[in-house]
């Protein structure tokens, strides 16, 4: 029997011509295995109603096509559900994907798909938000939140973004409790990472492991303009946890609390309290990562 798939296309999310699609799904898609629909979002926050009626319609499998806001909306919706996820990417950073090694080429993501290769993944819950890959406060939330309503899309945009915020950034306040060891300090990021990249191999903690039970807590410490290159080199070569900038702690649960309000998840910005409790939710999502 052939699995139903359902393909939830972002038409607004990263670069590069969304129209291509439905044609490169039937071509590519092995549909002696699968029955496909096709469906576009039209507004913020739709994906994750039309995932959650997915399930309820018997999708095996619901596919997220986008950037990681795409996933982060389809995926949350999928939590604790028998339903599948799959990711073609499309979007500017596309950091779950690449950390399932999932091809960037979508032709290529497709026919990852036919393969089936499954497993159950971690994911992580900030007080009543989920979230799939990475979480931040401090100048990754700034960024996400000047970025969701940025004219340019892509790593141009980030960039763009981050040199002209870069220089005007005050650090932020942060309190963490892990099993009862409270650490103060200022930070220029605070990160809870599920997965190791934000995008566009920018690893921010490169140990992560979505199936291996636990988190991990990345501090950026204040530092100079001097320091950013090589800081930047590391994040690229995936030895930031080497620095005398950054701090890395593995945890299961961990209360938060903020100076600001302002987080992003899987690249997402939100308001949120300032006290925050983190948890691990283990191996809550079935879903599809390449080779």
């Amino acid at each position: 029997m052939r699995q139903k798939i359902l393909f939830i296309i972002n038409p607004k999310s990263g670069v590069g011509r969304k129209n291509l699609i439905p044609a490169l799904i039937e071509e590519n898609l092995d549909l002696s295995l699968f029955d496909y629909e096709i469906t576009y979002t039209e507004y913020k926050l739709h994906g994750k109603i039309i995932a959650k009626q997915s399930i309820k319609d018997g999708f095996d499998i619901v596919c997220a096509v986008g950037g990681d806001g795409s996933v982060h909306e389809v995926g949350t919706a999928l939590i604790g559900s028998d339903t599948k996820l799959a990711i073609l990417p499309a979007g500017s950073g596309n950091g779950l994907a690449r950390h399932l090694k999932i091809p960037m080429n979508i032709a290529d993501a497709i026919k990852c798909i036919n393969e089936h290769n499954a497993i159950k993944m971690d994911t992580v819950k900030v007080n009543d938000k989920a979230f799939l890959g990475v979480a931040g406060y401090g100048f990754d939330a700034l960024i996400a939140k000047k970025f969701d309503t940025h004219t340019r899309r892509g790593l141009r945009g980030y960039v763009y973004l981050i040199f002209k915020e870069f220089f005007k950034f005050n650090p932020i306040n942060v309190s963490i409790d892990i099993d009862g060891k409270v650490k103060t300090l200022p930070v220029v990021m605070l990160t809870v990472a599920n997965s190791s990249q934000f995008g566009n191999g920018f690893s921010i903690s490169p140990k992560s492991d979505v199936t291996d039970g636990k988190l991990e807590m990345c501090i950026l410490k204040p530092f100079s303009i001097w320091s950013a290159p090589s800081l930047i080199f590391r994040f690229f070569r995936k030895t930031s946890d080497k620095s005398r900038f950054t701090e890395t702690l593995s945890f299961k649960k961990a209360k938060i609390h903020l100076s600001e309000r302002l987080a992003h998840y899987d690249g997402e910005p939100f308001n949120v309290k300032k006290d925050l409790v983190v948890n691990i939710v283990p191996k809550s999502l079935n879903i599809l990562i390449g080779k």
